[in-house]
């Protein structure tokens, strides 16, 4: 196996669209997890690292630019956080700290797990997941990014470069279910955000269907909300949980996001 360790963005591009099987990592949290278990045998990884032009982020005129390689750690710390408060509660669960100062916005969209802790938070500020190539840069909601589990849109020369996300203000939490409170994946997850000046609830759910799903209703449909969101899912059994159990933890979580959002 081949490790490719390009020095700048243009760099970056130019070995993936060379090596267009070679795959990404940075991090390594999911990506060694695959190899140490021999789930996947790439040619070449892709080591991201040293690309400076990935890494932190910046607003311009109101809009997020939350580059591919910022951590969990990062997410969690002000000024970000309280910008996206739902995604700072989200990276707060994830893994170890060791975990958390590893492990990137990036490589959990490319992983597009269902079960990935910064999707919901994202999909809930209807962020955007731009892509970049030698071709040139393209953006996508990430609702049309994420298309089947551990499936998602990059053409085989593209790479993550960053989330955009005009944060809404709105009043937001996450939480999750699970065995215990950490490093463990979420039986289900879910981000709810209520904005009061569009009138608006929104709800992702993860760890309940095959991508990660989004949920919308007017304000005053708030009473129905809960049963709405988890009728929306579309959750299976295995061994962590059952559909059933699925359904009604989301329906528990609903209304303690709204509970946390509404007073």
């Amino acid at each position: 196996m081949e490790v490719f360790t390009p020095r700048s963005l243009a760099e970056a591009l130019r070995l993936k669209a060379e090596q267009p099987s070679a795959v990404p990592i940075e991090g390594g949290t999911d990506v060694m997890v695959e190899l140490n278990f021999d789930r996947a045998r790439p040619e070449a990884l892709l080591n991201l690292n040293e690309v400076a032009e990935l890494r932190g982020w910046s607003r311009d005129n109101g809009l997020l630019r939350l580059g591919a390689s910022l951590t969990y750690t990062e997410a969690m710390a002000a000024p970000l956080s309280e910008q996206l408060p739902a995604l700072a509660e989200a990276s707060r669960t994830v893994g170890s700290p060791q975990i958390r100062n590893r492990g990137t916005l990036g490589g959990n969209l490319g992983t597009a797990s269902p079960a990935g802790d910064a999707l919901p938070p994202l999909l809930v500020e209807a962020a955007e997941v731009e892509l970049s190539s030698v071709r040139g840069v393209r953006t996508l909601a990430l609702e049309d990014f994420l298309v089947g589990p551990k499936r998602n849109a990059l053409e085989a020369d593209e790479l993550i470069t960053a989330v955009l996300v005009q944060p809404s203000g709105a009043r937001q939490t996450f939480m999750k279910v699970g065995p215990r409170n950490a490093m463990v994946i979420a039986v289900c997850s879910l981000a709810v955000s209520v904005d009061q000046e569009r009138c608006e609830l929104r709800a992702a759910y993860g760890s309940a269907g095959p991508v990660t799903g989004l949920v919308t209703a007017p304000l005053d449909e708030v009473d129905s909300f809960p049963e709405r969101v988890a009728e929306a899912a579309s959750p299976i059994d295995d061994v962590r949980g059952s559909a059933r159990y699925r359904r009604h933890a989301l329906r528990v979580l609903a209304e303690r996001g709204l509970q946390r959002c509404l007073t």
